[in-house]
């Protein structure tokens, strides 16, 4: 921020705009509806996909219902102050979902790296641009189970902490030093013998503050407030998943001073960690409009809406020689109904994993849920090699029986081939 003016030539641009020399607008710069735009897909040669698989970064995650649509293009019309945007966000999005303070990120990895040097930060009472280079030299100790060390983590290691791994409650009890900066729990983990109660307890025992990565962890919609009631100090969620905000925005909600620590090393501030996690106007209205949309929704609903898809597709394929069709939700991340079809490969005589591929190739192009024909699939979503897991949340209208008749063509040919 100190060297704004000279680096973004703002003095020069405010001369000339008070002078009355406003920059020309022509008429190919006036804002177009969706339909009426470009499809840059097309002009880029970029093949658009139906997405049965999930909200998986690769695949762009979700598509942002018509209403945040709306309100990211509305928000791209006009200049704002951006801390003053942040500050409203956030006191708005707290107030909605129940918990002291909260802030729009560049994604939940960009969360966790924000407060995980707030909790540096407040530990050791120190400047924000101590965090990564000089942490080495103060407090910087997160403990976390050693079942809960995960591929995200790496967002936490960029502040420069040290992991101490604990496996029982006797490990973690013994593990908090005076180095001790944060606890920090997986929600979705699928092992670890410490439960969140007993995580938040001896931590704050310690007076230690702690962190919930539960990114992928809705719906149902109320974990948007379980997790900082139960007495979590910071929790993070992507946008671009279950919320269906943008892809490139998150949340960090929790305790307010752990909040305000974040929001300084956070850009647009040149000191900090985050200065190069730059969320945009059109993110931050985007987020604010998805969890609006989210929060008007009903668990309920969602949930028979995806199963009425599955079954939609299961019912075109029910006379597949040997195909059984189940419904599968996994316990955590993405808690919503997935479609699982298993088959004799005697009888039907094509590999799960060819039928990804024979779909991914195909036109339009299919993705289907990356456990297909593997044991090393999704979290929560047991698969084998005769499995195909079909992701029906993010279909859009009519897309489920695109996918069906691809899959019914494809097993077709395959009996007894």
């Amino acid at each position: 921020m100190k060297n704004f003016r000279t680096r973004r030539g703002f003095v020069g641009l405010t001369t000339s705009l008070l002078a009355g020399q406003a920059l020309p607008v022509r008429a190919s710069d006036t804002p177009r509806t969706a339909s009426a735009a470009e499809d840059y897909y097309d002009k880029l040669g970029v093949a658009k996909i139906i997405n049965a698989a999930g909200t998986y970064t690769v695949l762009t995650a979700s598509i942002m219902p018509p209403s945040v649509q709306a309100a990211v293009d509305r928000a791209a019309r006009h200049p704002v102050r951006l801390l003053d945007l942040q500050r409203a966000a956030g006191e708005y999005l707290a107030k909605r979902l129940h918990c002291e303070a909260a802030i729009v990120t560049a994604g939940a990895s960009s969360a966790l790296t924000l407060g995980t040097a707030a909790c540096i930060d407040v530990s050791n009472k120190s400047p924000t641009q101590a965090v990564p280079m000089q942490v080495g030299n103060l407090k910087n100790e997160v403990v976390v189970q050693k079942a809960h060390r995960y591929g995200y983590d790496h967002a936490l290691e960029n502040c420069g902490v040290r992991f101490i791994e604990v496996e029982s409650m006797q490990d973690y009890e013994k593990a908090f030093t005076d180095r001790t900066v944060m606890a920090h729990f997986f929600n979705a983990a699928e092992g670890g013998q410490i439960s969140r109660e007993d995580w938040i307890r001896v931590a704050h025992e310690h007076g230690v503050p702690c962190f919930n990565d539960a990114a992928a962890d809705v719906p149902p919609i109320s974990n948007l407030w379980n997790y900082t009631k139960m007495g979590f100090d910071l929790v993070t969620f992507s946008g671009g998943k279950g919320i269906r905000g943008p892809q490139n925005a998150g949340l960090l909600l929790g305790r307010k001073d752990l909040i305000l620590a974040a929001a300084k090393t956070n850009n647009p501030f040149d000191d900090g960690v985050g200065r190069g996690m730059k969320v945009a106007k059109e993110q931050i209205v985007g987020m604010v409009a998805a969890v609006d949309w989210f929060l008007d929704q009903s668990d309920e609903e969602m949930q028979a809406e995806f199963r009425r898809r599955a079954d939609r597709i299961a019912g075109h394929l029910k006379d597949i020689p040997t195909l059984q069709s189940s419904i599968a939700i996994p316990e955590v991340a993405n808690h919503v109904p997935h479609l699982l079809l298993r088959y004799d490969q005697k009888r039907v005589k094509v590999a799960p994993l060819d039928v990804a591929e024979q779909l991914r190739k195909g036109d339009p192009s299919i993705e289907l849920n990356p456990s297909t024909g593997t044991k090393e699939g999704s979290s929560g979503l047991h698969s084998d090699e005769n499995t195909i897991v079909v992701g029906v949340w993010m279909l859009q209208p009519g897309e489920d029986m695109i996918v069906a008749k691809r899959l019914r063509e494809l097993l077709s040919k395959a009996i007894g081939a």
